[in-house]
């Protein structure tokens, strides 16, 4: 696109791509600095979104950049995609599509790397090691992010188990094959135009990350998805050094530093090391149990009119939504009960936990979707010590996050993660189809405590019963 411009301005092209790449950078890091608040999250993603953009329009402007068919092609094909995911990918799916937005990150960044390689040709040889050593490197770790996301996916998605899948001596053979394609690359600096070593270091990455995460269980599947996110990261600042681009150098610096933090974040909102995590084969989806067929425990049922007296006569309740409100589509209709108790007088407030849903954020965002007050969302630690002067608890969907167990039971896998201490309310009512235990696959002993009851049913159905039994109290 330069060609275009004056032959005397052509020549301040490169500093102008410099200055423009920097005010770009500027913008990713306000951009992601407001997202730490709900109230500046959607401006923070349009500058960020902005800065890309620009980053974009100013990278057209390199002189090496020839010909455009293919740029076009990608711009129409990815943003008809994306127009169609945006419009069609409900709520309770955007975990999996962040995961599959993290596979294509990190196969983008490895086929950066492939692109750079073959266009070098024999001139290849005339590259740096630490060029040789980064390309190779860009392609471990997203050829490895690329496989492991996919398979993040399926786990989600629930078409691969979400129970640890092993084999005896795995994470030995894993760190094997780890230093083994370290090995190779070390070989490809040595010999770069070595193609079909190139290509068994593309392969055994895949197969890499598919052992990496077929592993983990369900229950961890949250913090899997943020470390992959990283990886994506780590992949596109490799890339940006194999082609010199400060741009994706440092945008790339950003998203894995980003995704790391959060991972750290996430492991301690779960009482778990990152180690134990990728390598302690915890967690998967639980069985189903029926109302009626819980042994010598005994649960105490109630229904929409209960419900609705002990609401609206309360003086503070408060909402504990997870990945079950998603999965119900029910974030309006909570909403609407919500602004019906409030007009009673009832002071309503939300506990988030760190893990709730499938995703860091995703309570958040369901509940923005709903125009739930920002302020009326409360973390875990800025939630826990009201629950003692709370009548009334509702949890919609929620189950591990809840879970005494947590705090009371040291044989417990779940023993030690910080949870909401829902039991310290007078009453606590449980939103859930069944009896079935959460990610962790283990039972929840809140269901059985004397101040709690069941409120069996599909959420969204619940909720619009209990919606009309209060209508029905005026």
């Amino acid at each position: 696109m330069s060609q275009f411009l004056p032959e005397a301005f052509q020549t301040y092209i490169p500093m102008l791509i410099q200055l423009f790449y920097l005010v770009a950078m500027a913008l990713f890091i306000f951009g992601i600095k407001r997202l730490s608040s709900p109230a500046t999250a959607r401006s923070g993603n349009q500058l960020a979104a902005s800065g890309m953009l620009l980053g974009i329009v100013v990278t057209l402007f390199d002189r090496e950049i020839v010909t455009f068919e293919f740029i076009i092609a990608g711009i129409v094909i990815g943003g008809v995609l994306g127009v169609i995911a945006a419009r069609t990918v409900k709520m309770t799916a955007m975990p999996e599509m962040v995961a599959i937005f993290n596979g294509f990150g990190g196969g983008a960044s490895a086929i950066v790397a492939w692109g750079e390689l073959t266009r070098a040709g024999a001139d290849v040889t005339l590259w740096a090691g630490q060029d040789l050593g980064t390309a190779g490197l860009g392609i471990l770790i997203g050829s490895l992010t690329f496989s492991g996301s996919f398979i993040a996916f399926g786990k989600l998605q629930g078409f691969i188990s979400g129970r640890p899948i092993t084999f005896i001596f795995q994470n030995y053979f894993n760190l094997v094959l780890t230093g083994a394609i370290l090995v190779l690359i070390g070989w490809f600096i040595s010999d770069p135009t070595n193609m079909p070593l190139f290509w068994t270091i593309f392969g055994l990455s895949l197969f890499l990350g598919i052992l990496t995460v077929l592993p983990i269980g369900g229950a961890d599947m949250p913090v899997v998805i943020s470390l992959l996110n990283s990886y994506s990261g780590i992949a596109a600042s490799m890339a940006g050094f194999v082609i010199n681009n400060n741009l994706l150098i440092i945008s790339g610096a950003l998203v894995g530093a980003a995704g790391l933090i959060l991972t750290n974040i996430m492991c301690q909102a779960m009482n778990r090391t990152l180690g134990n995590v990728l390598f302690g084969a915890f967690g998967g989806g639980g069985t189903a149990v029926a109302a009626d067929d819980i042994g010598d425990k005994s649960v105490q049922k109630t229904f929409a009119d209960d419900v609705a007296i002990q609401c609206s006569y309360a003086k503070k309740v408060v909402i504990v939504p997870g990945y079950g409100l998603a999965v119900a589509q029910a974030q309006h209709t909570l909403k609407e009960v919500a602004g019906l108790l409030e007009e009673k007088g009832v002071t309503v407030k939300y506990g988030i936990h760190p893990v709730a849903g499938r995703m860091p954020g995703h309570m958040n965002v369901l509940l923005a979707e709903a125009d739930v007050p920002y302020d009326q969302l409360f973390d875990m630690d800025q939630i826990n010590p009201e629950f003692k002067s709370t009548d009334v608890v509702l949890i919609i969907g929620a189950n591990d996050v809840v879970n005494p167990a947590a705090k009371t039971n040291p044989g417990s896998p779940i023993y030690g993660m910080p949870v909401l201490n829902v039991e310290e309310a007078t009453r606590t009512i449980v939103f859930k189809r069944s009896l079935s235990p959460g990610f962790a696959g283990i039972d929840n002993e809140l269901f059985y405590a004397d101040n709690n009851q069941m409120f069996f049913g599909d959420a969204k159905k619940s909720l619009q019963a209990l919606s009309t039994a209060i209508k029905e109290l005026d």
